[in-house]
């Protein structure tokens, strides 16, 4: 890995769907040299996948919510399939702190977040916090590339 596949991940971390020709212009490369850079990346688990960016307002889910809960470690086997089978849950998150997980979802009105939290709270205690805003919307990580003082190589971080 080395600095030209940094700037190929950012590309297409900013839109997964930039033409191989366009991100071979920008590296200065040719297009089988950057879809081999991809092809590698991939199978190394650097890119796990390729996703659209959805506004959830425009298709109704106008409550963002983090919810804290506690989990006992005995109920997480049965939890997680929970987390897993409710379309509302965008993310779940196992923590360290007073609340075991946090969990993202998104809901059309606060009547529906309320059922989705009476359901929620048979595995435990919870504390909910309405979104109003999002200052920082999800994004991509900055790829470092650090060299190998000993062997000379790159490794992408």
């Amino acid at each position: 890995m080395d600095a030209i596949d940094k700037v190929i991940l950012d590309i297409l971390q900013e839109n997964a769907k930039t033409p191989l020709k366009e991100i071979a212009n920008k590296v200065y490369l040719s297009t089988p040299a950057v879809s081999a850079r991809i092809e590698k990346m991939e199978e190394k688990g650097f890119i796990t996948g390729y996703h659209a960016q959805i506004d959830p307002v425009a298709l109704g889910y106008h409550i963002k919510a983090l919810i804290n809960l506690e989990v006992v470690p005995e109920d997480k086997k049965e939890f997680y399939p929970f987390a897993k089978a409710c379309p509302n849950v965008i993310e779940c998150n196992c923590v360290t702190g007073d609340y075991s997980m946090v969990l993202e979802v998104l809901f059309p009105s606060t009547v529906e977040l309320d059922q989705f939290i009476g359901e929620l709270q048979r595995f435990g205690r919870t504390k909910t916090l309405i979104v109003f805003s999002t200052s920082v919307e999800h994004r991509g990580i900055t790829a470092e590339v650090r060299e190998d003082q000993e062997s000379g190589s790159s490794t992408l971080l």
